[in-house]
């Protein structure tokens, strides 16, 4: 008996489907695209293109209603020559340094405190911010009266005997009625970042520590700075951005007939942002401003890698700081056990 076959089938070539040849293709990303483009269109306008012409500007003279005119590298030449450019730097690291130090180890025991079990912690959480979102103008004229020569902290001194300090007056006095400012205003705001660290680190290390005996300072020096590495970088690195350019504070306290360009009694808290601001919107030399910000971003940028390989530490130590976790744990568990 005959069998029929089946007509045979023509084999089509396989075409393999891209994004471009799938239903809808690429037009399917047209909402999304869209619903998304006012941020980059934002972006593009206040934040790329000013970066952009203020590299541009840089090279050229203007003073901001004229007709620019190209000067090449000599904005940069003259900032090297500028005595007062260069004792703003000088004050500006004085001041990061005096803040920026101190700042972060209040920090980080405010932080190690609050993650201990102490009553009312949400409380001191909301106080311990407040500061960091109070105008900073308004912080500033209050500091302005407390630090002048009858104010609140010369009064205090002289009740305990000692002379009144010449805050707003001297050298060291602006520098550190700055810092304190600084101080005041951002320990807080590093202390919940360095909280959200501490709570990330597993309970059975503490458990570990205070089983080998060791007290608060041992436990946060040998177990907890060691994990708390990454967070510790990102505040030194913020803080460091942050403290050199320093504006308001200075700016501020300092308020006079000229608008607080000067930065007081011998430019003493005249710092970078300060200056630049004086010379691009004072004296309307844009083109010197934005060559002085340049500047400051690379000063910035070296500052950052600096923190960086500083707090960063080598692989090494980090191995050798778990391994000798582990083996407490190791102990810890052996004791358990018997």
């Amino acid at each position: 008996m005959a069998t029929v076959l089946d007509p045979p089938t023509e084999k089509r070539p396989l075409v393999r489907r891209t994004r471009s040849t799938a239903p809808g293709g690429r037009r399917r990303h047209i909402p999304a695209l869209l619903a998304i483009s006012p941020f980059y269109v934002l972006f593009a306008v206040f934040g790329a293109f000013p970066v952009v012409f203020s590299l541009y500007l840089s090279f050229q003279d203007w003073d901001g209603i004229g007709d620019m005119r190209y000067v090449g590298l000599k904005q940069y030449g003259w900032l090297l020559e500028d005595s007062v450019f260069w004792h703003s730097v000088l004050n500006t690291f004085e001041i990061w340094f005096l803040s920026t130090v101190p700042m972060l180890f209040l920090a980080l025991v405010l932080a190690f405190l609050l993650h201990s079990q102490v009553r009312f912690t949400g409380a001191y959480r909301v106080a311990y911010f407040i500061p960091n979102v109070t105008s900073m103008v308004a912080m500033t004229v209050v500091f302005g009266s407390v630090f002048a020569q009858t104010g609140l902290a010369n009064s205090a001194l002289r009740m305990v005997g000692l002379d009144g300090v010449g805050w707003l007056s001297s050298e060291w006095g602006i520098k550190s009625s700055l810092s304190l400012m600084i101080i005041w205003r951002w320990v807080g705001y590093n202390a919940l970042i360095f909280l959200a660290g501490l709570q990330a680190i597993p309970t059975e290390h503490f458990e570990a520590a205070r089983v080998d005996g060791a007290n608060s300072w041992q436990t946060l020096f040998r177990v907890v700075l060691p994990q708390l590495r990454p967070v510790v970088l990102f505040a030194a690195v913020t803080s460091t951005i942050n403290g050199l350019q320093i504006f308001t504070e200075s700016q501020v306290l300092f308020q006079s007939g000229d608008v607080g360009t000067t930065g007081g009694p011998g430019q003493e808290g005249m710092t970078i942002v300060l200056y630049l601001w004086q010379k691009a919107f004072k004296d309307h030399q844009f083109g010197y401003g934005a060559a002085m910000g340049w500047v400051l971003f690379a000063i910035i940028a070296v500052f950052t890698v600096i923190n960086w390989r500083l707090v960063s530490g080598s692989d090494r130590e980090d191995r050798r700081g778990i391994a000798g976790l582990a083996r407490s744990l190791r102990r810890k568990g052996a004791r358990d056990g018997r």
